[in-house]
């Protein structure tokens, strides 16, 4: 196919030669002042950037946080009243309807399972029961009314890992084909052979969390291997985050995507409990917990069966939910290339209302991720700012049921509008920053594709760098819906905050980090703040509208880099394909 444009590298280094006088920022902005694109930004962008606005942004987020949309759930009057104010946010910005049917939505068909369980372990001889929700959560993904699993062995498999290219298996010589398997969260901490107080890199990315590590892996093996039952025993660092995030979301309604079997092959339940029910547990049985989970880390692990008994009996309020992705599109300029996407994504839901608590009952969700969604609006507005469309198209879509497991991106990946060997990238927003301006950005997960290198380019030409990492232990890059892009290939790009804040100490991210994660996070207080400051968001958007729009320019498509374990299967979907 004949090419139209610029190589990335010439792009990014053209933008940057235009706007080298850009230096980082050196003063705060109120979150109601538009951060300035640069005199030397060419001039069919600058428009665009200039566009950028923290008051808008503040101001879609006041809307989509408001009590009046309670909190956002799929399924509610919240998503009704979502869904129709992101489509007339796209009609007013004169956006073309995303889905090939003339509609800006695309129709997403939800399971909606309320879990009533009960759940008691006997171990050596003593009956344990468990108190729901504070010792434990349960569910059954199955689409039945009701799941038992009675006097079920208990087996421990360690982190539950089957990892052919570390030649891991916790599984090995056991067969749980019926029985209850109990594993911990994230995946081997294998010490340094050389330093053992720092993690082996060369094992499951040392510090990082991979795939491996996340709860929805666990459920999916314990699903291959045929359980009857799966329970992950939370604890707060391996996990990212505290126990009340678990029960918080799992003791209410839940959500997957209706399937013909009715998800018959997953396991009866799916189950998490505190850490301080498996030591009980571990101990009653006869087991020293913390022995085992520190033979865990290694490759010779072999699954012990405990003296216990494990019983579900688990009642299911079953609904059937018609939701709802929003996508606009802004079709490219040129006639062949606009047959092309490049995909902006952030998640419309949050968790709704609960009217089981006191008081506030309203999940608002400002942060997470009515901010995103507010941001995927700016940027869709920008793009139509330009004085020519991109030769290829761009799409921005805002997705439905992130908070019950990617699922609106997951449909979306796997019931493609478009073809996924047309799609060049997916760009992702998930929260924003809002706390002031940064010297950079951080990049979400491994330096795993060239979309890396063009975050690098770009943020230089902002006067920012872009750092690793800072938490790769929590896995945020398997947590939010560009994941669901890349495990079907599509080379997917995930930012998060700088740490380095103009003006503040070196300290300050980690403590609002830190602040956010224990009081507001998946919380009833995730609202608006008074000091909200989002000159920083505004410079992150400019970045990721530029990327874009670099991607949408460009000659070559984004590609995952060799070891990334995405690469294959976009070698998959490309072969025969290529562009």
């Amino acid at each position: 196919m004949k090419k139209h444009a610029l190589s990335f590298g010439l792009l990014a280094a053209w933008l940057m030669l235009a706007i080298a006088c850009m230096q980082a920022p050196t003063t705060n902005q109120t979150a109601t002042t538009n951060t300035p694109a640069s005199a030397g930004i060419p001039a069919e962008l600058k428009p665009a950037l200039d566009t950028i606005s923290a008051t808008d942004i503040l101001q879609h987020t006041k809307v989509l946080s408001s009590d009046e949309y309670e909190g956002r759930g799929p399924g509610t009057k919240g998503e009704e009243l979502t869904v129709k104010y992101v489509t007339e946010q796209f009609q007013k910005l004169g956006l073309k309807p995303g889905n090939p049917d003339g509609t800006y939505v695309q129709k997403v068909p939800l399971a909606g399972f309320t879990a009533q369980p009960t759940a008691s372990f006997t171990a050596g001889g003593k009956k344990i029961d468990l108190k729901f929700p504070q010792d434990y959560v349960a569910v059954s993904r199955r689409f039945v009314p009701e799941s038992k699993v009675e006097n079920s062995d208990i087996v421990f498999v360690g982190y539950g890992v089957v990892a052919p290219e570390y030649g891991w298996d916790d599984y090995k010589g056991v067969d749980v084909r019926g029985k209850t398997i109990v594993m911990l969260i994230n995946d081997p901490a294998v010490p340094d052979t050389t330093d053992p107080a720092k993690l082996d890199e060369k094992v499951f990315r040392g510090k990082a969390m991979t795939y491996y590590g996340r709860w929805t892996y666990k459920y999916e093996i314990a699903s291959e291997k045929g359980a009857a039952a799966a329970i992950i025993i939370h604890e707060t660092g391996p996990a990212g985050y505290p126990y009340e995030v678990v029960s918080g979301s799992w003791s209410r309604e839940n959500f997957d995507i209706q399937r013909p079997d009715k998800n018959m092959g997953r396991p009866a339940i799916e189950s998490w409990i505190t850490t301080d029910s498996a030591k009980e547990l571990f101990t009653a049985s006869g087991q020293d917990f913390d022995a085992l989970k520190k033979a865990a880390v290694t490759k010779d692990f072999k699954p012990v069966t405990l003296n216990a008994k494990a019983n579900f009996d688990l009642k299911n309020t079953l609904r059937e939910i018609n939701s709802n992705n929003v996508v606009a599109k802004i079709e490219g300029s040129d006639p062949v290339l606009k047959n092309e996407y490049v995909i902006y994504s952030a998640h419309w839901d949050h968790l709704g209302r609960d009217p089981k608590l006191q008081g506030d009952q309203i999940f608002n969700g400002a942060l997470d991720n009515a901010s995103g969604t507010a941001t995927l609006l700016e940027i869709a507005k920008a793009f139509t700012k330009l004085p020519t469309p991109p030769k290829r198209s761009v799409l921005f879509l805002a997705v439905t049921a992130e908070e019950k497991g990617l699922l609106g991106a997951k449909y979306y990946a796997t019931n493609p509008l478009y073809p996924l060997n047309k799609t060049l990238a997916n760009i992702n927003m998930d929260g924003v920053n809002q706390w002031g301006r940064t010297k950079d950005i951080t990049m979400v997960g491994d330096d795993n594709s060239t979309l890396i290198d063009l975050l690098r380019e770009t943020a230089s030409a902002q006067g920012r760098k872009v750092n690793p990492d800072s938490e790769p232990e929590k896995g945020f890059y398997y947590r939010s819906d560009h994941f669901e892009f890349a495990k079907v290939g599509v080379p997917a790009l995930y930012t998060d905050s700088g740490i380095d804040y103009v003006g503040k100490d070196a300290n300050y991210s980690k403590q609002k980090r830190d602040e956010y994660t224990e009081k507001d996070y998946h919380k009833v207080s995730d609202e608006m703040k008074p000091d909200w400051d989002l000159a920083g968001a505004v410079d992150d958007a400019q970045l990721l509208t530029t990327i874009g729009y670099l991607v949408a320019q460009g000659e070559k498509y984004p590609e995952w880099k060799p070891g990334s374990e995405f690469k294959a299967k976009r070698d998959d979907v490309m072969r025969g394909a290529t562009p």
